[in-house]
């Protein structure tokens, strides 16, 4: 599952339009190469949720290549030890594979007693699991509703509550992220139980980092904006159409990597990052300014529309 900008904006036919993007795309060029020093996660133990595609599989190469030893978890088994054993045959480090559905708080306990038993209490927690789907709100029934905020908020909730009482109980600190998006802040129509679950996640590890402080944990937010995956594209947008009217609301002009959202995890989750509790990053190309400002539109004027308003603004008497 990816987030709302993974599914509702982000769009393609997987070839070609894939890569399209603005002119000024060319001064913000992705840099895709790990970021931080090798070695940096050495001893460390990291536990994602979602880790078997999209960012999950991205954020969990990053910290296995930096050394951490990771456990992915998601509800499909054979998709995660796939992917566990692609990552670990490229970082040349372990990853194990733990079936986990975050709505049922059982699984939840299932699954942190195997990563407790296989490899200790982690160092590291990323809540990157989620769901939606694309829906008037009129239409929404009951079940579609709790079926969103049981796997986005009760579901980060459920992992972060077991996973926090036995590392307070064991006197360890620790380090969570969650991924959460734009709109979280924003609020928007057509994911109505999406953005509430993800206002509900950015609430709850504000309020525990600085309730949890004290036990030695920090917990901080990324808001990905649209992110190029092919398979989402391809999926959503046969045609295209949707990503070059979306890419003209990207300030920097493109579309961003998982690799990019990977590094930022891997900083925020670091000792370098040590400082750093109960914040919210936005990463997404400048888009929600872009969508935000009431004249931002103008960027479309051309120099002698602009030369021909001036003139009537100068003429212009009484005002």
């Amino acid at each position: 599952d990816f987030q709302l900008l993974q599914l509702l904006f982000m769009f393609g036919n997987g070839t070609n339009t894939l890569y399209q993007s603005g002119p000024q795309a060319r001064f913000f060029p992705p840099s895709e190469s790990v970021m931080l020093l090798p070695g940096t996660y050495k001893n460390k133990v990291a536990f994602i949720t979602g880790g078997g595609t999209g960012l999950g599989k991205a954020m969990t190469t990053t910290l296995s290549s930096l050394g951490a030893e990771c456990v992915i978890a998601s509800r499909n088994l054979d998709v995660l030890k796939k992917t566990a054993h692609e990552i670990s045959q490229q970082t040349g480090n372990k990853v194990h594979a733990v079936q986990c559905n975050v709505r049922d708080p059982a699984s939840v306990e299932a699954a942190v007693n195997q990563l407790v038993n296989d490899v200790g209490l982690p160092d590291v927690v990323i809540n990157n699991a989620a769901g939606n789907f694309i829906s008037p709100s009129e239409k929404l029934s009951p079940n579609a509703w709790r079926t969103i905020t049981d796997i986005v908020l009760n579901g980060t909730a459920y992992v972060t509550l077991d996973i926090g009482k036995r590392l307070i109980k064991a006197e360890k600190g620790a380090t969570f992220l969650a991924i959460t998006t734009i709109y979280a802040e924003s609020g928007s129509g057509f994911v109505v139980p999406s953005a509430a679950a993800k206002a509900g996640v950015e609430t709850l590890c504000t309020s525990l980092a600085a309730e949890w402080g004290r036990y030695g944990m920090r917990f901080n937010i990324i808001q990905p904006g649209p992110i190029k995956t092919k398979g989402a594209f391809s999926r959503l947008d046969p045609t295209g159409t949707f990503e070059k009217l979306m890419l003209e609301t990207i300030a920097v002009g493109r579309l961003g990597t998982p690799a990019e959202i990977a590094n930022l995890a891997a900083y925020l989750c670091s000792d370098y990052a040590s400082w750093v509790s109960g914040a919210i990053i936005r990463m997404d190309g400048g888009e929600y300014v872009s969508l935000a400002g009431e004249f931002n539109g103008l960027k479309k004027v051309t120099q002698e529309q602009w030369a021909i308003m001036e003139a009537m603004i100068r003429n212009t008497k009484g005002s």
